[in-house]
C-alpha cells in the first residue's frame, strides 16, 4: 500500500486481538506522532482506553524538552500520557543502541496489564533495514523473519500496525495533518548501522531497484512463514525429548543434527533467552551430547547454560550462575517473598503442605543450605540426611544450593516445594499450606 489513513489503521488493528486497553509508544518523532494521531481518531469506535507512554532514556540534552512535547501534544488529543524515565546507559561491550532497547522493553513489560496491547510505529522501511542488519550480522532464519507484526510482551501484546506502510506514507499523512514533531539527533549519526544503512545504503540501492525496501520486507514475511514451519518441527520433537523440565540426551541423539540444532535453538527461545552463535552452538551440543557419563559438559554463552545431568540438558540464565548464595531471612508465610532469583509463596491446598497453625508466626526463617540438615519424611519412621534425599530425586548440584530451606524455631520445617517434615505436615483430611517456589529458567528439579 502507498497510502496511509485512519481507515487502513482500523482494518489492521481488527486483524489483531482486542484489548481492554491500547499503549501508543511516543518517542515524540514523526512516525510514533502519525501513529498517536491516527489511533485517537479511531477512538469512538476502539471500545477501549486509549493512552501513551513515552520513554525518557536521559541520554540526550534535549529529553526533557521532548518529554514536554509530547504531554503538550498528548494533552491537544486528550490522551493520557505515562512518562517513564529508564537507565539507559550501555554496560561495558554493549552497544547505546541495544542498552536503549533494552530499558525500553523492559519498561514495556511492567506497564501491560492483562490483554493489554502495545503499539510501536516501525514501518516498512524499517523492516527493510532490520532485515538488511541481521543479514550483514549472519543471523538464521528467526534474525531474517526481522520484527514480527504481533508477539506476546508480559501480560499483553505488542502489535506493529504500520509494517506494511512505507515511510513516505507516513511522512505524507504528518504533512497532511499539519502535525509536529521532534527531531532526534541521533538519527543523524552514521556511527549507529541502521543509520549508516538508512543514509547511505538504501538509497543507493533505491536508484537501483525502486522497490527495494518492499522486496526486503517481503523476504522477512517469507523467512517468518519458515519460522513458523521449523517451531512446528521444534515443538513436536521438544514434546517427544522432553524430561520434566529439561531435554533426554538420549532421545535428542536420535534426532538429525540439523533437527537437534532446531529444538535447541527452539527450546532456549521459550525461556525468553536468545540462543548462541551458530559456532557456539555446534560445539557446546557436540560435548554434551558426546561426553563420556563421568564428565560435566556444557554449552556456554554470554545470556545462558545448558549442561547435562543424569543425561538430561538443563538450562539456566547466565545470572543464576553467578548469583550469591542467599542470606537467610525471617517470613511469616503470609506474602510472597523473593529468593535466589526466584519467588517463593505458601498458597492454601485442600491437602497436604504445612500446618495453616504456623501462619503469621514470627519464628519462622529461610535459610540457605550447610550441610549436614536432616528431616524426616511422612511414613518414615528415621530422620533422612537432606543431601541424600537431594541425590534420590535427582536435584542439580548447582540448583541445590539455592534451595530455599524453611526453619520453625531451629527445626526444618520443608525444603523448597520439594520435601515437609512429617511434624509440621497438615493433618489428613485437614487444608494446609504448600510452598510454591517459581524458580528462574533451570532450576527444576
Amino acid at each position: 500500500m502507498d497510502g496511509f489513513d485512519g481507515e487502513y489503521l482500523w482494518r489492521r488493528l481488527r486483524s489483531f486481538p482486542s484489548a481492554p486497553r491500547y499503549w501508543v509508544a511516543y518517542s515524540g518523532g514523526r512516525d510514533s506522532h502519525v501513529l498517536l494521531h491516527a489511533m485517537a481518531g479511531l477512538r469512538p469506535r476502539l471500545g477501549a482506553e486509549l493512552r501513551a507512554i513515552h520513554i525518557d532514556h536521559g541520554l540526550q540534552s534535549a529529553a526533557t524538552a521532548w518529554a514536554e512535547h509530547c504531554r503538550r501534544v498528548c494533552a491537544e488529543l486528550a490522551v493520557p500520557l505515562v512518562v517513564e524515565r529508564v537507565a539507559a546507559a550501555p554496560a561495558a561491550g554493549e552497544s547505546p543502541e541495544a542498552a536503549a532497547r533494552d530499558a525500553r522493553y523492559r519498561a514495556f513489560h511492567a506497564l501491560l496489564g492483562a490483554g493489554d496491547c502495545l503499539l510501536l510505529a516501525h514501518h516498512l522501511d524499517d523492516q527493510a533495514e532490520t532485515l538488511l542488519l541481521r543479514l550483514l550480522r549472519g543471523a538464521g532464519v528467526h534474525g531474517l523473519a526481522a520484527m514480527p507484526a504481533r508477539r506476546p510482551l508480559g501480560r499483553g501484546w505488542l502489535l506493529r500496525p504500520l509494517l506494511d506502510v512505507p515511510r513516505a506514507a507516513i511522512t505524507a499523512y504528518a504533512q497532511r495533518h499539519g502535525l509536529a514533531w521532534v527531531e532526534d539527533p541521533s538519527n543523524d549519526w552514521a556511527d549507529f548501522d541502521r543509520n549508516y544503512l538508512r543514509r547511505r545504503v538504501m538509497p543507493i540501492l533505491a536508484e537501483r531497484w525502486p522497490g527495494a525496501a518492499r522486496t526486503f520486507a517481503r523476504a522477512a514475511a517469507h523467512s517468518a512463514e519458515a519460522v513458523s514451519l521449523l517451531d512446528e518441527l521444534a515443538q513436536g520433537d521438544l514434546a517427544a525429548c522432553a524430561s520434566g523440565d529439561g531435554v533426554d540426551a538420549a532421545a535428542l541423539r536420535a534426532l538429525t543434527p540439523e533437527r537437534q540444532r532446531n529444538l535447541l535453538r527452539y527450546w532456549i527461545r521459550r525461556h525468553g533467552l536468545e540462543p548462541p552463535p551458530r559456532e557456539r552452538l555446534l560445539d557446546g551440543l557436540r560435548a554434551l551430547l558426546e561426553a563420556g557419563e563421568d564428565r560435566q559438559p556444557e554449552l556456554r554463552w554470554p545470556a545462558g547454560h545448558v549442561r547435562r545431568y543424569r543425561g538430561r540438558l538443563l538450562l539456566e540464565r547466565d545470572a543464576q550462575v553467578h548469583q550469591p548464595t542467599p542470606i537467610a531471612r525471617a517470613w511469616d508465610l503470609r506474602a510472597p517473598i523473593d529468593w535466589a532469583g526466584g519467588r517463593l509463596e505458601a498458597v492454601v491446598t485442600q491437602e497436604g503442605g504445612l500446618r495453616t497453625d504456623l501462619l503469621g508466626r514470627d519464628d519462622i526463617t529461610l535459610r540457605p543450605r550447610r550441610g549436614g540438615e536432616r528431616l524426616r519424611l511422612p511414613g518414615r519412621a528415621h530422620a533422612s540426611v537432606l543431601k541424600k534425599l537431594l541425590q534420590e530425586h535427582a536435584v542439580p548440584p548447582w540448583v541445590r544450593q539455592r534451595l530455599p530451606l524453611l526453619y520453625v524455631g531451629e527445626r526444618l520445617a520443608a525444603v523448597a516445594d520439594l520435601f515437609v517434615d512429617a511434624a509440621f505436615l497438615a493433618p489428613p483430611g485437614e487444608p494446609g499450606l504448600r510452598l510454591v517456589w517459581r524458580r528462574a529458567v533451570g532450576d527444576e528439579p
